[in-house]
């Protein structure tokens, strides 16, 4: 919609309408001390020609990744999908369509909610799944709220290898709960729940694999929580779910996770999507909502929202979240992906993730001066390596790679103290046995110059 400014003479009417005298009356009640005394520290209009080039000369500094090599993980990784994910998600019925808060009428968008829902609670192993969340961060919180809800106890654990970002948000949503967070620390790259979980524990939340890229054990976690009567609750990675087993069917109770592997692009971290599966015990808590199927009055086949547990639906004092969407064009291309590459096709992509990071684990752990950071921890597609020489090291490593057009390096110190020198590097489907060279080889150069000094 184009921008029409409105004339002096309309001003002059509006402001009459209202009794005002003229446009400063409006901020009558600001303290003329505190108020801008001068004209804005602004540039003057462009054209729509110098405003065009303008942009795009800023444009031109990005550097996407799929211009170079990308080895970046920690949440948002450089995944390919399919052709179709594209070409259906951008069709205007869903491009332009927004929550459909008269369902009735949004048929075809509640058919793919409801598909949507249907492939997560299998790949989760669960009995229900919510129409999505908006991130895998807000879904790990959501899950410790309906624990703590249903459980009436004011302890969560949770896991110091979920990811940061996800372990603040939880913060951020319990800190005025009265809800105390208790973080289980890391041993040698996986959690160390010893002594943590009790019968005043809420929810135990662990993350598969691990934000370091190592693969946790499920099973006793479950009995722990059977154990004392708390709820098992895992954060996953979808496309991990290829080859590992799903913590529904280790015991889990919830299962939550962030779902940008599923044909979202990196996109400097966002737009993603959350998901949100768990037993149907819990149906009557999930946050945000629910489609179900049932049949119109002729007999045909229909969608419905079955639940809507937040407060724009229900009483406030009645309502599960504030979840006010369901992020349902990200989750559209979730479901569009998953149905494109099917069961089969999500095994051979996460066959050959783990292919990839196996390969870079044996070839860059050869180089002087790098080692893995745990050789016995068990890893999917993100690797933990360690530098000899500390973080300076790992900080021109990284440099140095991206002069060279690869991106690539997470140094863990700057989450965890204690892991001097530790960084980590993630592969992909789209990653090359030739990008794994390259990389190796700015290392061996790297580290051979760090050694000389």
């Amino acid at each position: 919609m184009p921008y029409i400014p409105n004339t002096n003479q309309e001003r002059e009417e509006m402001l009459g309408e209202i009794g005002a005298k003229d446009f400063q009356d409006l901020f009558g009640n600001i303290p003329a001390d505190i108020r801008l005394k001068r004209a804005l520290d602004i540039e003057g209009g462009l054209t729509e020609q110098d405003l065009d080039e303008r942009i795009k000369e800023k444009g031109s500094w990005n550097r996407p990744a799929a211009e170079g090599s990308c080895f970046l993980g920690g949440g948002t990784w450089d995944h390919s999908w399919p052709a179709v994910v594209d070409q259906l998600s951008g069709r205007t019925e869903f491009l332009t369509a927004y929550t459909p808060y008269q369902p009735e009428c949004s048929q075809g968008t509640l058919q793919c909610i409801f598909e949507f829902q249907s492939m997560m609670a299998e790949l989760c192993g669960m009995d229900v799944a919510n129409a999505s969340m908006y991130d895998g961060a807000s879904a790990c919180a959501e899950a410790l709220l309906l624990a703590t809800s249903t459980t009436r106890r004011k302890r969560v654990v949770v896991s110091k290898g979920l990811h940061p970002d996800a372990r603040a948000t939880i913060q951020t949503y319990l800190r005025y709960q009265n809800i105390e967070v208790v973080e289980a620390p890391l041993r040698n790259g996986v959690t160390d729940w010893n002594g943590s979980v009790d019968s005043q524990t809420a929810a135990v939340l662990v993350q598969q694999p691990n934000f370091l890229g190592n693969v946790e054990a499920l099973d006793p976690v479950a009995a722990s929580c059977q154990e004392t009567g708390a709820l098992a609750v895992a954060s996953i990675n979808p496309i991990a779910l290829g080859l590992l087993r799903s913590p529904g069917h280790a015991g889990f109770d919830i299962v939550v996770g962030e779902g940008q592997p599923l044909g979202i692009p990196m996109g400097y971290g966002g737009p993603h999507f959350g998901f949100f599966a768990t037993r149907q015990k819990f149906v009557r808590k999930i946050p945000g909502r629910l489609v179900g199927a049932t049949l119109d009055q002729e007999g045909r086949k229909a969608y419905t929202l079955t639940f809507q547990t937040r407060e724009q639906h229900i009483r406030r004092e009645k309502a599960t979240s504030n979840i006010c969407t369901n992020n349902a064009l990200m989750a559209l291309r979730g479901c569009i992906h998953l149905a494109a590459l099917g069961p089969k096709g999500l095994e051979e992509i996460a066959c050959v993730s783990r292919q990839r990071a196996l390969q870079l684990a044996e070839e860059l752990s050869s180089v002087d001066g790098i080692e893995l950071a745990w050789p016995d921890r068990p890893f999917f597609n993100e690797v933990a390596f360690r530098a000899a020489g500390g973080n300076p090291a790992v900080a021109q490593f990284k440099t140095t790679l991206a002069q060279n057009g690869i991106q690539a390096v997470l140094p863990m110190s700057r989450w965890y103290e204690d892991m001097e020198g530790v960084f980590t590097l993630a592969c992909t489907e789209r990653t090359r046995s030739k990008d794994i060279k390259r990389l190796c080889d700015q290392a061996q150069n790297t580290f051979r110059l760090e050694v000389s000094l």
